[in-house]
């Protein structure tokens, strides 16, 4: 199936929406941007593929720290090795699948893959264009959310 123009404005605002519905801060969302280069993971980042009618993948991508001080205001303890890694993959699952859940109710099929958590800077390529979603998380820090969505 052909991702349309549409598809990928469902996908842009169900990914907003679930953003703040996951994460129990004031979210504040810049402007998106399309971009061709590869996707530079600055030291943390959570990767989820998406299945069905829109196929693509999402990451979200910050700095341990940012991690970090979400995990200690969304569980109230700090968390750090194998436990950070933990909530940055179940993190990305929980906006994934609310995702999944949001766009099922625009009438797509969707799915989501098990998260790939990946640790250390990182550049993945391969996509010819993906949607740049920079966000700032009030008192934690800033993420990019970058939406890569398969066109043919």
């Amino acid at each position: 199936m052909t991702t349309t123009t549409k598809s990928v404005t469902d996908i842009l605002n169900g990914t907003i929406q679930s953003i703040k519905s996951v994460i129990p801060l004031p979210v504040k969302v810049d402007q998106p941007s399309l971009i061709t280069e590869p996707v530079k993971i600055h030291s943390m980042g959570v990767l989820i593929g998406l299945t069905g009618d829109i196929r693509g993948q999402i990451i979200i991508d910050g700095h341990v720290e940012d991690f970090q001080g979400l995990g200690a205001s969304m569980f109230g303890m700090p968390l750090e090795g194998e436990m950070l890694e933990s909530f940055a993959g179940e993190l990305g699952n929980m906006i994934a699948g609310n995702l999944s859940t949001h766009i099922s109710q625009l009438g797509h099929s969707m799915d989501i893959t098990p998260p790939t958590v990946i640790v250390g800077e990182s550049k993945l390529s391969g996509f010819d264009r993906a949607l740049r979603l920079p966000l700032s998380l009030e008192n934690v820090g800033k993420f990019i959310v970058v939406i890569m969505v398969d066109t043919a």
